[in-house]
């Protein structure tokens, strides 16, 4: 993989992912890279659920001080919303020119309004307001090089060393978690990437 590609293995279901959504995207554009979106489904790059319940009370505390801090909303979804749709949707959206939208738009339903971003209905009204059609994003979610691709994503992770969401590789370098934004740029920074 060549420095000048940064690859973001991300998952719609973790409020980390939520926090990285309101920057990311802004950071990445200030760069001559190429983004390689790795979105992933269901539990890929997160706690077990067993581990997940265990954690949840403080999971919930820390991600509520860093929006407080970001000034933005926290309104956590339903426990059993599924992630894996808003992933299949977003690479649609990659091809469209609209991930940065959608991904803003669609963790915002999730973890700022609390919506099921795993129901058809939501994902239809955040594309729509993105400029998606309905059914550009029922073809999405029905997509089987779609459920190929995130599957092989996690594969792909695995092999790279990522253990959790989200994740930024360029190179042999990894910067997990979205308070790692920054030392992201500095690096590239001294790869001398900037715009």
């Amino acid at each position: 993989m060549s420095t000048k590609q940064v690859e973001i293995y991300y998952n719609f279901r973790s409020p980390y992912c939520y926090l990285a959504s309101k920057r990311m995207f802004d950071v990445l554009e200030k760069y001559d890279i190429d983004i390689l979106w790795r979105p992933f489904s269901g539990w890929d790059g997160r706690s077990e659920p067993q581990r997940q319940k265990s954690k949840l009370r403080v999971v919930r505390q820390d991600v509520k001080r860093f929006c407080t801090r970001m000034e933005i909303p926290f309104t956590p979804p339903p426990m059993h919303t599924d992630g894996t749709n808003a992933g299949l949707v977003s690479m649609l959206a990659e091809e469209q020119g609209k991930l940065g939208a959608w991904v803003k738009a669609v963790m915002h339903a999730e973890w700022g309004e609390g919506q099921d971003i795993g129901d058809q209905a939501v994902l239809i009204a955040v594309g729509e307001s993105i400029g998606l059609s309905a059914a550009q994003v029922i073809d999405a979610l029905g997509n089987a090089q779609y459920q190929e691709q995130m599957a092989q994503h996690w594969q792909q992770a695995q092999e790279a060393g990522v253990f959790g969401v989200p994740t930024f590789v360029v190179g042999e370098e990894l910067f997990w978690g979205n308070d790692r934004l920054d030392f992201l740029a500095d690096y590239l920074g001294e790869l001398g990437l900037g715009k």
